[in-house]
């Protein structure tokens, strides 16, 4: 059963937009359920779904054109209040029969809007309030019935309201930041429009999720593989709350953690749940493995193939194990296909895991964003390093390491990853950043150290702002602490005599290197 499944949920559908995933964020924000649907999606889907209101994203196409993303116009017809944002906006105008043309005076950036109309989306602001425009395109006919209660002069009709069937479109993005108060217009259609209540909430989802775990699991025996991640933590707190004792929670030390992580891990659940753990300290089999191999993707194939094998000597040891529980999130299962996120099939977030495999998996996180599964961490009781850490490859250092891993490298790495963890920590800039790492590259660089030459490593420092990992940027730490973890890891980790800072976004870079 997916989280919430029950809960009033507003679709967001999605017409190849970069901020789709933001808007499902936004109206979650807002403590309303929502859910990224593909546009193809068909009226009868919509009604069988009893979605309480659609919000149309923006997309990269023009209504006109002949390949253009389209849905069918039956679905204004199903009293459902809609909102286009963008393309959305257009695409609505369009198919109710407006007119959309591209007048040359596209818009990009900050831009002024003119309120010229009583409106519901509108209803709080007053003068010429500030809008975040990226358009070529643009509404210059509403469609009868509609009402243009807002323009700019790129936009002849930059928002429009038909009250009686329930459609708004805007053409500017009011979930982007860079549009002040734009959150007030999404609520404004959430509560006012859609009659939504603010019951989308941690304690909720808890509740709901409790319920469907015990539902799906019975009296049946649980296991749970633990990375030392704060989804694997939260997935396996929350099924605990749900099961208690049938849970059997393993967890696999492939040697290949940050420092102190493995003791962390322990402490925590055998402290705060007082769940049956089974600690597998599997290091040297995973180093053997790995001895003179440098390719990345063999890396991640071969630590993904031993961990699934000792995953299944440990839980041979448990008896008759019906379920396996996964850490799933959303935004997984958003990414592992194009269709609607209900259709696709199960995500495997641990890889490797073998196509016979007979457990039933129990993902109780599929759902949920990252902020969301934080927020259930904490209200769940599971102390702040462990809800709070920033995200960790499943191979672990093994591909922060360039070329091949031996202890030595991991050694040096771990060391270095450490200082740098604890300056970002002392600067108060951990929760600031999605992820901040070290790299470890395949070669070695001079150096003069006391009044010798050395011959050493270097040390790549990556450190990322980030929502969701779709996009990151590099992170502006100040100058005075990237001097800090330079000194310290030149001076303490033996080996290291250079540190160089990555200032690489994504696109068109990834956040993790191999």
């Amino acid at each position: 059963m997916t989280v919430g499944q029950n809960e009033p949920t507003v679709l967001v559908v999605d017409f190849g937009a970069q901020y789709a995933q933001l808007i499902a964020r936004r109206v979650r924000e807002a403590h309303v359920r929502s859910e990224i649907v593909s546009r193809e999606i068909t009226p009868e889907e919509i009604r069988r779904r009893r979605p309480i209101g659609l919000i149309l994203s923006g997309g990269p196409d023009s209504v006109y054109a002949e390949d253009a993303y389209r849905m069918d116009a039956a679905i204004l017809d199903l009293d459902i209040p809609i909102l286009g944002i963008c393309y959305g906006h257009q695409l609505l105008a369009d198919l109710a029969g407006g007119e959309v043309t591209n007048t040359g005076d596209a818009e990009y950036g900050n831009t002024t809007m003119d309120l010229t109309g009583d409106s519901v989306l509108l209803r709080r602001f007053s003068g010429s309030p500030a809008v975040w425009m990226s358009h070529k395109d643009q509404v210059t006919v509403a469609p009868e019935g509609f009402v243009c209660v807002a323009s700019t002069s790129g936009a002849a009709v930059a928002a429009m309201e038909n009250r009686e069937r329930r459609l708004y479109g805007v053409q500017f993005h009011p979930e982007v930041a860079h549009t002040p108060r734009g959150s007030e217009i999404l609520k404004q259609f959430l509560y006012e429009v859609c009659q939504a209540t603010p019951a989308w909430t941690s304690h909720s989802i808890i509740e709901s999720q409790v319920e469907a775990i015990r539902h799906q699991v019975g009296s049946g025996k649980v296991i749970c593989g633990l990375s030392g991640g704060v989804d694997s933590a939260v997935a396996a707190a929350l099924v605990h709350e749900a099961v208690g004792d049938q849970l059997t929670a393993i967890f696999i030390d492939h040697g290949l953690l940050r420092a102190g992580e493995a003791e962390q891990v322990e402490e925590t659940f055998r402290s705060h749940f007082v769940v049956d753990l089974i600690h597998v300290k599997a290091g040297d089999r995973f180093l053997e493995k790995l001895e003179g191999v440098t390719d990345p993707e063999q890396k991640r194939k071969i630590i993904g193939e031993i961990f699934i094998r000792v995953f299944e000597e440990a839980a041979s040891s448990v008896g008759d194990v019906g379920f396996l529980v996964q850490g799933t999130l959303y935004p997984d299962v958003i990414e592992s296909g194009s269709g609607p996120a209900a259709t696709i099939k199960t995500h495997h977030n641990v890889g490797g895991l073998p196509d016979d495999m007979t457990l039933d998996l129990v993902e109780p996180l599929r759902d949920l964003f990252k902020d969301e599964v934080r927020a259930i961490g904490e209200e769940l009781g599971l102390p702040e390093e462990i809800v709070w850490r920033q995200p960790f490859p499943g191979p672990g250092l093994a591909v922060r390491i360039i070329g091949e891993v031996t202890l030595e490298r991991l050694q040096i790495l771990r060391a270095a990853d450490s200082i740098l963890l604890q300056e970002i920590n002392r600067a108060g800039l951990y929760r600031d950043i999605w992820q901040a790492f070290a790299v470890l590259p395949a070669i070695k660089t001079v150096g003069v150290q006391g009044d010798g030459r050395t011959y050493a490593y270097p040390v790549i420092v990556r450190a990322v702002t980030s929502e969701d990992a779709m996009t990151a940027d590099w992170a502006r730490i100040p100058y005075e602490v990237l001097e800090r973890i330079s000194s310290r890891i030149i001076n303490e980790v033996p080996g290291i005599n250079r540190v160089a800072y990555d200032i690489s976004s994504k696109p068109p870079a990834t956040i993790e290197w191999e």
